[in-house]
């Protein structure tokens, strides 16, 4: 089990928080599902890191900051319950996810089950492979409140699958996918299941042996709140000597022979040699820094933030508030009459207020069922405050 859930347990010092992040004086940030602000141990590291490279040379700051850049596999293998040797740290979670699933031999008439609100890098990867091999992509029907029937995915998984992919939680959407639920059936049946958790990682407790996943891909920029360009991918040790990686290099495999190579045996077969060392570095600072606030406490702001502004988001006239769910996160989304989601969230930064888009070709699946061309996405973070909720509100009533 993971360490990250527990810590923390007091709560969240919003003022501190604020403080150790300098773009709270500058901006009511509510796209922490974009990118959120860093805290300015993240960016200190990542520039220190920098300049060392500008005094010493690249590969002597690499080999001076080694203990630095291993931290980045400690940190996360506490965040999600792992061990260090099934993380390999990647450019980004899509690089990530794809290493994984690019890594299966699908076969003719292999099936992939994945749900409606899947989102669309790892659809249109899910529609090229089943292009190319003769594999077939299944959507699980939606049943209640927007969540995929665990029914339906018993049933379907019973008929046999060569895989199960879904996103934990959706770009698009407040809800929060049944991860641990669906990794009970996958694992009882005896098929490979990988999680998206790009928008839970940062946000929610998120525990690989509590989910029952086999991959799981994230990213740095997120709820995190590490550096831009950075990500990591999960691979368990019960699966990762079945799985080839797309590509290989001198790091992922050694040449052993004239017309022989060896893949190393973990998680790093997914990884290439040249990296961003800085920010490998300042993804390990910026889960160390999660974890030093708790993600139980960390959630707990987030999710309380997030119903506080759905609450007043339907209060102002023409707003309607579109998240879905039983259980919700910091994603809140919403549409207002007469006006499209880029034009609100133009008008929002506008006044110093920022928020972010999901159009129809991000979640083509679950927007085109539901009759949405697009959606406003408003995603607090626990370092905002009720003051920046009620100043998004006030803007969207002028």
């Amino acid at each position: 089990m993971s360490r990250a859930a527990g810590a923390g347990a007091a709560g969240i010092d919003v003022e501190r928080a604020r403080r150790e992040t300098p773009g709270c004086a500058n901006v009511a940030h509510l796209n922490n599902a974009g990118a959120a602000l860093p805290p300015a141990a993240v960016t200190d590291a990542v520039v220190g890191h920098l300049r060392l490279e500008e005094r010493i040379g690249g590969y002597e700051a690499a080999e001076a900051a080694r203990e630095a850049t291993r931290n980045a596999y400690a940190a996360v293998a506490r965040l999600i319950g792992c061990a260090p040797h099934e993380v390999a740290v990647v450019e980004n979670a899509t690089r990530g996810w794809d290493m994984a699933f690019y890594a299966f031999d699908f076969r003719p008439g292999d099936r992939i089950l994945t749900v409606r609100t899947e989102y669309a890098s790892n659809v249109i990867a899910l529609l090229q492979v089943a292009r190319r091999t003769g594999a077939t992509v299944e959507v699980v029907r939606t049943g209640e409140h927007g969540l995929p029937s665990l029914d339906h995915l018993a049933r379907e998984l019973e008929r046999g699958a060569a895989l199960v992919a879904v996103t934990h939680v959706p770009t698009h959407s407040g809800l929060v996918n049944p991860a641990a639920q669906i990794g009970a059936l996958a694992r009882a049946a005896g098929v490979p299941y990988l999680l998206d958790a790009c928008q839970s990682v940062g946000q929610l407790p998120v525990d690989v042996g509590e989910i029952g996943c086999d991959m799981l891909a994230a990213t740095g920029r997120k709820f995190l709140r590490g550096p831009r360009g950075t990500g990591f991918l999960y691979v368990s040790d019960r699966l990762v000597g079945r799985l080839e990686p797309p590509f290989l290099d001198l790091h992922a495999a050694t040449w052993t022979a004239p017309d022989a190579y060896e893949i190393r045996p973990d998680a790093r077969r997914f990884e290439t040699w040249e990296t961003n060392h800085a920010g490998r570095i300042g993804l390990g600072v910026a889960v160390d820094y999660a974890l030093g606030w708790g993600l139980g406490a960390i959630e707990a702001r987030v999710t309380a933030l997030a119903e506080g502004l759905r609450a007043r988001l339907r209060e102002v006239p023409g707003v309607t508030v579109r998240d879905e769910g039983t259980r919700r996160c910091g994603i809140v989304t919403f549409t207002v009459d007469g006006e499209p989601a880029d034009a609100v969230s133009r008008r929002l930064r506008a006044a110093g207020i920022n928020t972010s888009v999901s159009p129809m070709e991000y979640a083509r699946l679950d927007l085109a069922a539901r009759g949405l061309p697009d959606l406003v996405r408003a995603s607090v973070h626990y370092y905002n405050t009720e003051e920046e909720l009620d100043r998004l509100c006030a803007r969207l009533r002028q």
